[in-house]
């Protein structure tokens, strides 16, 4: 019976991928229509009135923002000390999806902000270092596009991750070691959730939802990084065999002759 660490195999990962992801995608559409559906009937908050509503897309790419660069910190990891190929994939393709939901969580808290702070945006704790956080993943995604897809440029990102990483519990602890604007945490803590159930369980139904579409995502654009780097391989050798058939090129003193 395989293990997990299995599927560390590039050409087994494929293999679990195609058979997953149909599955995946289906139950990610799914609680998303569950969750939206329970984010508009919810009743609307009796301080935020119908704006709460935004928290059910805010909440869940704030949380979704975090969880991608862990599973890039995780997989710079494995290419730091294990210096594995899938690794590699895993830690690249996560960037552009992490900064997606980064973006999507300052938009929205940017629009749930002014009519309840009456700005756009503050130089909060929480808000400022989550804009570090959506900075770092650009420029992570910038060091892959300037490296393409050498060891170097591989452990440049994966040390860039590594350091990067301290801004997690930054955002995290933000609100309770700063006296910030932004609300401290309301579902996971220790004296249980502050909402009501009316409002929790769309909420987590959107959080889920939000898991497991990060996941698809993932998991296809692995699959595409893995195909490209082997189109890529295999073209290259392919003008290497065309070049070494045809013969070296004559000098121009023999062109001559």
């Amino acid at each position: 019976m395989p293990n997990i660490l299995d599927y560390a195999n590039p050409t087994r990962f494929l293999n679990f991928a195609r058979i997953v992801l149909p599955w995946l995608s289906g139950l990610t559409l799914a609680l998303l229509a569950v969750g939206l559906y329970g984010a508009f009937t919810a009743p609307p908050d009796y301080q935020q009135g119908e704006t709460v509503r935004i928290m059910y897309i805010h909440v869940p790419s704030a949380w979704l923002a975090i969880f991608a660069y862990v599973v890039m910190t995780s997989a710079s990891l494995g290419v730091l000390v294990w210096k594995h190929p899938l690794a590699d994939a895993a830690q690249k393709t996560a960037a552009p999806l992490g900064a997606a939901f980064t973006f999507v969580c300052l938009v929205t808290g940017s629009l749930w902000g002014k009519p309840m702070w009456g700005t756009y945006w503050v130089w909060d704790a929480r808000l400022t270092s989550m804009l570090v956080l959506f900075l770092l993943y650009l420029g992570l995604i910038a060091v892959r596009q300037t490296m393409d897809d050498t060891p170097r440029g591989a452990r440049i990102a994966a040390i860039m991750t590594l350091v990067g990483a301290i801004d997690i519990p930054i955002i995290k602890y933000s609100v309770d070691w700063w006296n910030t604007l932004h609300q401290p945490a309301s579902v996971f803590r220790i004296g249980g959730p502050t909402i009501s159930g009316s409002m929790l369980w769309p909420l987590l139904v959107m959080a889920l939802a939000a898991t497991l579409l990060f996941l698809t995502l993932h998991f296809m654009a692995i699959r595409n990084e893995i195909l490209r780097r082997r189109l890529a391989r295999l073209t290259m050798q392919a003008l290497q065999d065309g070049a070494s058939d045809e013969g070296p090129s004559p000098s121009p003193f023999e062109a001559a002759q």
